[in-house]
């Protein structure tokens, strides 16, 4: 199932060429932008861009040795350049390549998750309007409350998957920041100026103030953000668990024709998307957790945070991508019961209508409490016989001098709760069919 959904945008993202190709572009603008400043002769910085060119295996060759990374690169393209390779990373430092191609990498990660975000509201959308008006129990503390519809649920998805997309594009703009300052963020060895225009050609901000590294609060909201939305993913997951159980039984995630849902019992339908979600998610709080410790580093930067970093941002990213695929394609692919759901509605006899019945009673004079306690009455021996809450409603001589029959029915419509749906679908930004 992982290969089937897996997204190559994303893993040729973090793939180690991609990583050496940024390097070397930040490299060459800012040779490039020396020259202008005249601080590198201009046919130098020309003839750096002709020749320079990597070899992977060499890059890695030679880490080997340096068991640096930032050097192994830079004795590698130097080596291609020739005489004037000594201009490259004039004046720079490591974290000022690296951070600012991690910035590249996570943006473009962020675009990536925005497309996947867009496509599931899409996909949630038409299936909201499809059930827009098919009732449903709503369910609090998992018993029988008030009657929905399927489609008011898949509307709560939307807007929340909304909100989701807009965090995004907020960690996305926190996230989008390049440094180009030297050693501890002085620019003692170069001109500001080459920081703002490598990172205007990138499409990057220079960040307003560094030390060695661009801070980590930043890394570390993106990452926070793609925890809380997969946190929403694991919120919907639960909900189709709990709705595919067999006493339930009124949505069901997709069985495909020769899938199996158990060694030992062939009647079994599991919900394994659903199952795999909520462990996933789990994952995405972990990496939210360290990417919060990696923000506190000593003095002008340490080099803790970024043995875990190699690991969160890639995953996370990878991971994330791969959950909303998946529910997308649960939400579109699931099976939904109508049937059954009016049938689980019938279930409590009524009851759903107790605080109808309260209002209604208030409405006639009753006090709140004297009310409560009637209805609370009727409602108790509902529970515990067969006859439907209207019956018992109507044999509590109290309810029944203040209510008429046909009152008494009218609250126990289900169709009477669902009359503002449309009204809800349009304050979310869906337009509701007709009923």
């Amino acid at each position: 199932m992982l290969a089937r959904y897996s997204r190559e945008p994303m893993r040729a993202l973090w793939r180690e060429e991609r990583r050496l190709e940024l390097w070397l572009e930040i490299e060459l603008l800012a040779v490039e932008a020396m020259a202008r400043l005249g601080h590198v002769p201009a046919a130098e910085a020309a003839r750096i861009r002709e020749r320079v060119s990597f070899s992977l295996a060499e890059v890695q060759k030679r880490e080997e040795q340096t068991q640096h990374e930032i050097l192994a690169f830079l004795e590698e393209i130097a080596a291609h350049a020739g005489p004037a390779g000594r201009w490259l990373h004039h004046g720079l430092t490591s974290s000022d390549i690296l951070d600012t191609a991690l910035a590249l990498q996570l943006r473009a990660a962020c675009d990536l998750l925005h497309q996947d975000l867009l496509a599931l509201r899409i996909t949630i959308g038409e299936q909201a309007r499809r059930y827009a008006f098919v009732p449903m129990i709503g369910r609090t503390h998992g018993v029988h409350a008030e009657p929905i519809t399927y489609g008011l649920k898949l509307a709560l998805m939307y807007d929340e998957f909304g909100r989701a997309a807009e965090r995004l594009l907020a960690a996305r703009e926190q996230i989008s920041v390049g440094k180009l300052s030297g050693a501890v963020g002085t620019y003692a060895h170069v001109d500001p100026a080459v920081e703002e225009e490598v990172c205007r050609k990138l499409g990057l901000t220079p960040a307003p103030a560094s030390n060695q590294i661009i801070q980590r609060d930043r890394h570390a909201a993106l990452v926070t953000t793609l925890a809380l939305i997969g946190a929403s993913v694991e919120r919907w997951a639960i909900e189709f668990r709990h709705l595919q159980r067999t006493e339930v039984l009124e949505v069901e995630e997709p069985f495909a024709k020769g899938q199996k849902g158990s060694s030992a019992m062939p009647h079994k339908r599991n919900p394994i998307l659903s199952e795999r979600l909520c462990g996933l998610a789990r994952l995405l709080r972990g990496y939210a957790l360290a990417a919060m410790e990696n923000v506190p580093l000593w003095h002008e930067r340490d080099i803790s945070h970024s043995s875990a970093e190699r690991v969160i941002f890639p995953d996370a990213t990878t991971i994330l991508d791969y959950m909303l695929v998946v529910l997308d394609r649960l939400v579109a692919d699931q099976s939904v019961y109508p049937e059954r759901m009016a049938e689980n509605l019938s279930r409590s006899k009524g009851l759903f209508a107790s605080e109808a019945i309260l209002l209604a009673l208030v409405r006639k004079g009753l006090s709140r409490k004297d009310a409560y306690e009637l209805v609370q009455e009727a409602a108790m021996r509902c529970w515990r016989g067969k006859e439907s809450f209207a019956a018992c409603l109507r044999a509590t001589p109290k309810i029944a001098q203040l209510l008429t029959s046909q009152e008494i029915e009218q609250a126990c419509d289900w169709k009477s709760y669902c009359r503002h749906i449309a009204d809800t679908f349009k304050r979310v930004g869906l337009e509701a069919p007709e009923p």
